[in-house]
């Protein structure tokens, strides 16, 4: 299971409301989002039946991908990626070289599903991202996070990019698309959620669909791409 403070366990409630229980969706759903994140959290959620759930949650994530990570991904790149939690399993897993993470720095105030050209939305804090990998065995010298809104964006080729449940689900794919024909290598492969796969037959060489997201209000399936058409 993946430890958690009662600040990390706030955070990974905005991120992946799933992880509540039914009681506490529907005390959320009572009270709002607002109080229920600046009040309730603070005192009643159990980081550990929390920290367990989110552990549960990363290793269903890895097991949708794990087939498609190989000992060539020396250099991933995570974007939108949480606390880290998939990150922290797959350097147990692999030999992973290093992790570069670009993140939002802030907490939007409401949360709006799906994306338009206007979202600006944010659910992180860079310290706690650091603070979390750092505790889960993830050491400092394999990861670099660059915030998105104020450092330049790494450049460097990527072996393996993934971004689930971000690009092209709360961010139109579009924003980071030249960004990843500049940092990919011809056998890069890029791993994301949408819910408009065929869009993406216009974009990329190769397509596959590793997973088909129903259980949930919003879905979506997941895709690895390689070889930017143009």
């Amino acid at each position: 299971m993946f430890y958690l403070n009662k600040k990390e366990t706030r955070l990974i409630i905005l991120q992946r409301i799933e992880l509540l229980s039914s009681f506490f969706k529907k005390i959320r759903k009572f009270f709002g989002r607002r109080l229920f994140t600046n009040f309730i959290s603070k005192f009643f959620l159990n980081p550990e039946s929390i920290g367990k759930a989110y552990f549960n949650d990363m290793k269903s994530e890895y097991e949708t991908i794990r087939k498609y990570v190989n000992p060539q991904n020396k250099d991933i790149l995570s974007i939108g990626g949480g606390l880290g939690g998939l990150e922290v399993i797959l350097n147990k897993k692999f030999d992973v070289k290093s992790f570069t993470f670009i993140e939002r720095n802030f907490v939007s105030q409401k949360i709006i599903y799906g994306w338009d050209n206007n979202n600006n939305e944010g659910y992180n804090d860079l310290d706690l991202l650091k603070f979390f990998l750092i505790k889960n065995d993830l050491p400092s010298t394999k990861f670099t996070i660059f915030d998105y809104d104020k450092e330049q964006l790494p450049n460097k080729k990527f072996d393996l990019v993934i971004s689930l449940f971000s690009l092209d689900y709360h961010y139109d794919f579009n924003i980071y698309l030249d960004y990843l024909k500049n940092i990919s290598h011809k056998n890069t492969q890029i791993i994301f959620d949408t819910i408009r796969a065929d869009y993406f037959k216009n974009v990329f060489k190769e397509i596959n669909i590793v997973n088909n997201i129903t259980n949930t209000v919003h879905k979506s399936q997941r895709l690895i791409c390689s070889g930017f058409l143009s």
